[in-house]
Protein backbone atom coordinates (compact mmCIF):
# COMPACT_ATOMS: atom_id res chain seq x y z
CA UNK A 1 0.00 0.00 0.00
CA UNK A 2 1.13 3.10 -1.19
CA UNK A 3 1.49 5.96 1.58
CA UNK A 4 -0.22 8.92 0.07
CA UNK A 5 -0.53 10.58 3.17
CA UNK A 6 3.41 10.67 3.57
CA UNK A 7 3.20 12.19 0.01
CA UNK A 8 1.02 14.60 0.60
CA UNK A 9 3.13 15.77 3.82
CA UNK A 10 5.84 15.87 1.32
CA UNK A 11 4.52 18.31 -0.67
CA UNK A 12 2.99 20.43 1.89
CA UNK A 13 6.20 21.20 3.30
CA UNK A 14 7.91 22.85 0.01
CA UNK A 15 7.90 25.75 -1.12
CA UNK A 16 8.39 25.36 -4.59
CA UNK A 17 7.89 22.57 -6.44
CA UNK A 18 8.52 21.52 -10.34
CA UNK A 19 6.46 18.70 -11.85
CA UNK A 20 7.95 17.23 -15.05
CA UNK A 21 7.52 13.86 -17.74
CA UNK A 22 9.58 12.19 -19.87
CA UNK A 23 10.29 13.41 -23.12
CA UNK A 24 7.95 13.10 -26.25
CA UNK A 25 5.50 13.83 -23.29
CA UNK A 26 2.07 11.77 -24.14
CA UNK A 27 -1.71 12.52 -22.18
CA UNK A 28 -0.39 10.38 -18.78
CA UNK A 29 2.48 11.95 -18.33
CA UNK A 30 1.23 15.44 -19.24
CA UNK A 31 -2.43 14.60 -17.59
CA UNK A 32 -0.91 13.96 -14.12
CA UNK A 33 1.15 16.11 -13.92
CA UNK A 34 -1.73 18.73 -14.68
CA UNK A 35 -4.35 17.05 -11.96
CA UNK A 36 -1.15 17.85 -9.23
CA UNK A 37 -0.19 21.28 -10.83
CA UNK A 38 -3.87 22.81 -10.25
CA UNK A 39 -3.75 21.30 -6.43
CA UNK A 40 -0.42 22.42 -5.60
CA UNK A 41 -1.85 25.90 -6.80
CA UNK A 42 -4.76 25.53 -4.69
CA UNK A 43 -2.33 25.49 -1.38
CA UNK A 44 -0.90 28.80 -3.44
CA UNK A 45 2.53 26.41 -4.00
CA UNK A 46 4.77 28.13 -6.53
CA UNK A 47 5.31 25.46 -9.03
CA UNK A 48 5.80 24.80 -12.68
CA UNK A 49 5.24 21.99 -15.37
CA UNK A 50 8.83 21.49 -17.61
CA UNK A 51 9.66 18.98 -20.19
CA UNK A 52 12.19 18.94 -22.75
CA UNK A 53 10.51 18.31 -25.71
CA UNK A 54 7.98 19.91 -28.45
CA UNK A 55 4.03 20.34 -26.56
CA UNK A 56 1.86 17.93 -28.58
CA UNK A 57 -0.89 20.18 -30.04
CA UNK A 58 -3.39 17.60 -29.49
CA UNK A 59 -2.78 17.91 -25.88
CA UNK A 60 -2.98 22.33 -26.00
CA UNK A 61 -6.80 21.87 -23.94
CA UNK A 62 -4.83 20.86 -21.13
CA UNK A 63 -2.36 23.27 -21.76
CA UNK A 64 -4.84 26.22 -20.55
CA UNK A 65 -3.13 29.81 -19.57
CA UNK A 66 0.05 28.29 -20.82
CA UNK A 67 0.69 26.20 -17.33
CA UNK A 68 2.97 23.71 -19.23
CA UNK A 69 6.35 24.81 -20.42
CA UNK A 70 9.23 23.30 -22.69
CA UNK A 71 12.46 23.89 -20.52
CA UNK A 72 14.52 26.73 -21.56
CA UNK A 73 18.09 27.50 -19.72
CA UNK A 74 17.99 30.96 -19.92
CA UNK A 75 14.10 31.46 -18.88
CA UNK A 76 13.92 28.68 -16.11
CA UNK A 77 17.13 28.52 -14.68
CA UNK A 78 16.80 31.33 -11.81
CA UNK A 79 13.59 29.73 -10.88
CA UNK A 80 14.94 26.23 -10.58
CA UNK A 81 17.68 27.81 -8.37
CA UNK A 82 14.95 27.28 -5.47
CA UNK A 83 13.18 24.52 -6.13
CA UNK A 84 13.15 21.91 -2.94
CA UNK A 85 11.38 19.15 -4.53
CA UNK A 86 10.68 18.01 -7.56
CA UNK A 87 7.71 15.27 -8.73
CA UNK A 88 8.36 13.12 -11.84
CA UNK A 89 5.32 11.49 -13.62
CA UNK A 90 5.40 8.21 -15.66
CA UNK A 91 8.93 8.78 -16.64
CA UNK A 92 9.99 4.68 -16.48
CA UNK A 93 14.05 6.23 -16.97
CA UNK A 94 15.77 9.06 -14.98
CA UNK A 95 17.65 9.55 -18.38
CA UNK A 96 14.35 10.70 -20.37
CA UNK A 97 14.12 13.75 -18.37
CA UNK A 98 17.21 14.97 -20.15
CA UNK A 99 18.22 18.21 -19.20
CA UNK A 100 15.27 18.63 -16.47
CA UNK A 101 17.01 15.73 -14.42
CA UNK A 102 20.21 17.79 -15.14
CA UNK A 103 19.26 20.39 -13.35
CA UNK A 104 17.08 18.15 -10.49
CA UNK A 105 20.65 16.52 -10.08
CA UNK A 106 22.96 19.68 -9.80
CA UNK A 107 20.58 21.32 -8.00
CA UNK A 108 20.72 18.53 -5.20
CA UNK A 109 16.76 18.73 -5.39
CA UNK A 110 14.81 16.04 -3.65
CA UNK A 111 13.21 13.75 -6.75
CA UNK A 112 9.99 11.71 -6.08
CA UNK A 113 8.87 9.36 -9.07
CA UNK A 114 5.50 8.24 -9.52
CA UNK A 115 5.07 5.96 -11.68
CA UNK A 116 3.66 2.32 -12.69
CA UNK A 117 6.94 1.78 -15.17
CA UNK A 118 8.82 -0.99 -12.79
CA UNK A 119 11.55 0.63 -10.03
CA UNK A 120 14.89 0.48 -11.83
CA UNK A 121 16.17 1.19 -8.29
CA UNK A 122 17.42 4.66 -9.74
CA UNK A 123 19.80 6.34 -6.42
CA UNK A 124 18.74 9.39 -9.01
CA UNK A 125 15.41 9.30 -6.96
CA UNK A 126 15.46 9.98 -3.21
CA UNK A 127 11.85 8.14 -3.41
CA UNK A 128 9.72 5.79 -5.60
CA UNK A 129 5.74 5.68 -5.84
CA UNK A 130 5.48 2.41 -7.79
CA UNK A 131 2.37 0.91 -8.96
CA UNK A 132 2.60 -1.89 -11.43
CA UNK A 133 -1.29 -2.95 -11.89
CA UNK A 134 -2.09 0.68 -11.86
CA UNK A 135 -3.50 1.37 -15.50
CA UNK A 136 -1.95 4.78 -15.61
CA UNK A 137 -0.01 6.97 -13.55
CA UNK A 138 -3.16 9.43 -13.68
CA UNK A 139 -4.82 6.52 -11.64
CA UNK A 140 -2.32 7.23 -8.89
CA UNK A 141 -2.97 10.54 -8.44
CA UNK A 142 -6.71 9.65 -8.35
CA UNK A 143 -5.57 7.43 -5.76
CA UNK A 144 -3.56 10.28 -4.12
CA UNK A 145 -6.39 12.46 -4.14
CA UNK A 146 -8.72 9.85 -2.91
CA UNK A 147 -6.50 8.80 0.05
CA UNK A 148 -5.74 12.49 1.23
CA UNK A 149 -9.96 13.42 0.85
CA UNK A 150 -8.69 15.96 -2.00
CA UNK A 151 -11.56 16.52 -3.95
CA UNK A 152 -11.77 16.53 -7.72
CA UNK A 153 -12.74 19.80 -9.49
CA UNK A 154 -12.75 20.29 -13.53
CA UNK A 155 -9.45 20.92 -14.17
CA UNK A 156 -7.89 18.11 -11.81
CA UNK A 157 -9.99 15.78 -13.24
CA UNK A 158 -9.77 16.75 -16.89
CA UNK A 159 -5.77 15.90 -16.22
CA UNK A 160 -6.36 12.52 -14.60
CA UNK A 161 -9.09 11.64 -17.61
CA UNK A 162 -6.42 11.99 -19.71
CA UNK A 163 -4.30 9.93 -18.21
CA UNK A 164 -6.37 6.91 -17.90
CA UNK A 165 -8.16 7.57 -21.55
CA UNK A 166 -4.65 7.46 -23.34
CA UNK A 167 -3.04 4.72 -21.92
CA UNK A 168 -5.72 2.42 -21.45
CA UNK A 169 -6.26 3.22 -25.58
CA UNK A 170 -9.37 4.52 -24.83
CA UNK A 171 -10.69 1.83 -22.86
CA UNK A 172 -10.13 -0.80 -25.00
CA UNK A 173 -6.35 -2.25 -24.02
CA UNK A 174 -5.63 -4.88 -21.87
CA UNK A 175 -4.35 -2.80 -18.91
CA UNK A 176 -8.56 -1.57 -18.33
CA UNK A 177 -10.64 -2.66 -16.01
CA UNK A 178 -13.09 -1.98 -13.35
CA UNK A 179 -11.56 0.61 -11.45
CA UNK A 180 -10.51 2.29 -14.77
CA UNK A 181 -14.24 2.72 -15.76
CA UNK A 182 -15.02 4.20 -12.00
CA UNK A 183 -12.31 6.62 -12.51
CA UNK A 184 -13.74 8.05 -15.39
CA UNK A 185 -17.44 8.21 -14.04
CA UNK A 186 -15.85 10.14 -11.38
CA UNK A 187 -14.50 12.86 -13.87
CA UNK A 188 -17.39 12.88 -15.95
CA UNK A 189 -19.33 13.60 -13.12
CA UNK A 190 -16.53 16.25 -12.46
CA UNK A 191 -17.74 18.13 -16.08
CA UNK A 192 -15.10 16.31 -18.09
CA UNK A 193 -16.41 16.33 -21.47
CA UNK A 194 -15.22 13.06 -22.79
CA UNK A 195 -16.01 13.53 -26.06
CA UNK A 196 -14.26 16.55 -26.82
CA UNK A 197 -11.17 14.90 -25.27
CA UNK A 198 -11.63 12.12 -27.95
CA UNK A 199 -11.57 14.37 -30.72
CA UNK A 200 -9.01 16.63 -29.96
CA UNK A 201 -6.43 13.37 -29.19
CA UNK A 202 -7.47 11.03 -31.85
CA UNK A 203 -9.53 12.72 -34.27
CA UNK A 204 -7.14 15.63 -34.87
CA UNK A 205 -5.14 14.43 -37.74
CA UNK A 206 -3.00 16.65 -40.02
CA UNK A 207 -2.58 15.82 -43.94
CA UNK A 208 1.06 15.89 -43.21
CA UNK A 209 0.66 12.70 -40.55
CA UNK A 210 -2.26 11.01 -42.55
CA UNK A 211 0.12 10.85 -46.13
CA UNK A 212 3.59 9.20 -43.49
CA UNK A 213 1.04 6.99 -42.10
CA UNK A 214 0.42 5.95 -46.05
CA UNK A 215 3.84 5.86 -46.35
CA UNK A 216 4.15 3.06 -43.56
CA UNK A 217 1.18 1.27 -44.29
CA UNK A 218 2.56 0.83 -48.19
CA UNK A 219 6.33 -0.31 -47.31
CA UNK A 220 5.17 -3.05 -44.00
CA UNK A 221 7.09 -6.08 -42.85
CA UNK A 222 6.01 -8.93 -41.91
CA UNK A 223 7.39 -12.17 -40.59
CA UNK A 224 6.60 -14.75 -38.43
CA UNK A 225 4.02 -16.15 -40.45
CA UNK A 226 2.92 -12.30 -40.45
CA UNK A 227 2.68 -12.62 -36.35
CA UNK A 228 5.73 -9.26 -36.37
CA UNK A 229 4.40 -6.11 -38.46
CA UNK A 230 7.42 -3.42 -38.76
CA UNK A 231 8.05 -0.53 -40.52
CA UNK A 232 10.95 2.35 -40.51
CA UNK A 233 9.95 6.06 -40.41
CA UNK A 234 13.34 7.23 -42.22
CA UNK A 235 13.79 11.00 -42.36
CA UNK A 236 13.94 11.32 -45.76
CA UNK A 237 10.13 10.22 -45.06
CA UNK A 238 9.33 12.57 -42.65
CA UNK A 239 10.39 15.22 -45.19
CA UNK A 240 8.91 14.02 -48.35
CA UNK A 241 5.57 14.23 -46.16
CA UNK A 242 6.17 17.37 -44.57
CA UNK A 243 5.86 15.65 -41.04
CA UNK A 244 7.27 16.11 -37.88
CA UNK A 245 8.59 13.56 -34.54
CA UNK A 246 5.19 14.64 -33.18
CA UNK A 247 3.35 12.76 -36.44
CA UNK A 248 4.13 9.23 -35.46
CA UNK A 249 2.48 9.03 -32.29
CA UNK A 250 -0.11 6.05 -32.49
CA UNK A 251 1.28 4.40 -36.14
CA UNK A 252 2.46 1.51 -34.08
CA UNK A 253 -1.02 1.16 -32.37
CA UNK A 254 -2.09 1.37 -35.47
CA UNK A 255 -0.47 -1.36 -37.03
CA UNK A 256 -1.27 -3.71 -34.36
CA UNK A 257 -4.92 -3.67 -35.16
CA UNK A 258 -4.17 -5.28 -38.46
CA UNK A 259 -5.65 -9.20 -38.30
CA UNK A 260 -3.27 -11.48 -37.77
CA UNK A 261 -0.69 -8.97 -36.17
CA UNK A 262 0.43 -9.83 -32.38
CA UNK A 263 3.55 -7.41 -32.74
CA UNK A 264 3.76 -4.03 -34.33
CA UNK A 265 7.87 -2.54 -34.18
CA UNK A 266 8.77 0.63 -35.24
CA UNK A 267 12.10 1.69 -35.92
CA UNK A 268 12.10 5.17 -36.20
CA UNK A 269 15.60 7.33 -37.58
CA UNK A 270 16.94 9.82 -35.28
CA UNK A 271 19.95 11.84 -35.72
CA UNK A 272 23.21 10.91 -34.91
CA UNK A 273 22.91 7.61 -36.18
CA UNK A 274 20.45 7.07 -33.36
CA UNK A 275 16.85 4.70 -33.69
CA UNK A 276 13.66 5.39 -31.65
CA UNK A 277 12.11 1.41 -31.20
CA UNK A 278 8.69 1.46 -30.47
CA UNK A 279 7.25 -1.96 -29.32
CA UNK A 280 3.52 -2.85 -28.94
CA UNK A 281 1.86 -6.55 -28.57
CA UNK A 282 -1.36 -7.38 -28.48
CA UNK A 283 -0.67 -9.86 -25.77
CA UNK A 284 -0.05 -12.85 -26.55
CA UNK A 285 3.52 -12.06 -26.67
CA UNK A 286 5.63 -10.05 -23.68
CA UNK A 287 7.84 -7.33 -25.69
CA UNK A 288 9.45 -5.27 -22.57
CA UNK A 289 12.27 -7.81 -22.80
CA UNK A 290 12.99 -7.19 -25.97
CA UNK A 291 13.25 -3.52 -25.43
CA UNK A 292 15.60 -4.21 -22.12
CA UNK A 293 18.17 -5.98 -24.73
CA UNK A 294 18.30 -2.75 -26.11
CA UNK A 295 18.91 -0.58 -22.70
CA UNK A 296 14.76 0.07 -22.77
CA UNK A 297 11.97 -1.40 -21.15
CA UNK A 298 8.66 -0.49 -20.82
CA UNK A 299 5.12 -2.48 -19.70
CA UNK A 300 4.93 -5.65 -20.77
CA UNK A 301 2.87 -5.67 -23.73
CA UNK A 302 4.08 -1.89 -24.93
CA UNK A 303 7.73 -0.64 -24.36
CA UNK A 304 10.50 1.38 -26.74
CA UNK A 305 14.26 1.89 -26.32
CA UNK A 306 16.91 3.84 -28.40
CA UNK A 307 19.50 1.98 -30.31
CA UNK A 308 23.04 2.71 -32.02
CA UNK A 309 22.71 2.33 -36.08
CA UNK A 310 21.19 3.32 -39.38
CA UNK A 311 17.50 2.03 -39.35
CA UNK A 312 18.16 -0.73 -41.89
CA UNK A 313 20.83 -2.50 -39.59
CA UNK A 314 18.44 -1.67 -36.07
CA UNK A 315 15.63 -3.50 -37.75
CA UNK A 316 17.23 -6.33 -38.21
CA UNK A 317 18.45 -6.71 -35.41
CA UNK A 318 15.48 -6.05 -33.29
CA UNK A 319 14.37 -8.64 -36.13
CA UNK A 320 16.19 -11.51 -34.38
CA UNK A 321 15.91 -10.57 -30.80
CA UNK A 322 11.86 -10.21 -31.29
CA UNK A 323 11.70 -14.21 -33.00
CA UNK A 324 13.79 -14.77 -30.19
CA UNK A 325 11.89 -14.12 -27.82
CA UNK A 326 8.63 -15.20 -29.49
CA UNK A 327 10.54 -18.51 -29.75
CA UNK A 328 11.39 -18.84 -25.82
CA UNK A 329 7.59 -17.78 -25.34
CA UNK A 330 6.29 -20.42 -27.58
CA UNK A 331 8.79 -23.34 -25.92
CA UNK A 332 7.66 -22.16 -22.08
CA UNK A 333 3.94 -22.04 -23.35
Amino acid sequence: MLNWKKLNQRIKSAKRIVLSTHQNPDGDGLGSAVAMYHYLKSLNIDCKILHISLFPIELNFLNKNQIIETYDESLHSNWFSKVDLALIFDVGDFNRLGSVGKKIIHNKINAINIDHHPSLNDHRFDENFINLNAAATGEMVYDFFVENNIPLNHETAQGIYTALMTDTGSFRHSNTNEKSHKIAMDCIKNGVNNSKIYQSIYENKSLAQVSLLAMVIKNLNFDEEGEIASFIISDEMLKEAGANSQDIDGFTDFVRTIKGVEIAVMIFEQSNDKCRLNFRSKGKYVINEVAKAFGGGGHKFAAGAVADGNPTYVLDQVLRETKKQISTQNINN
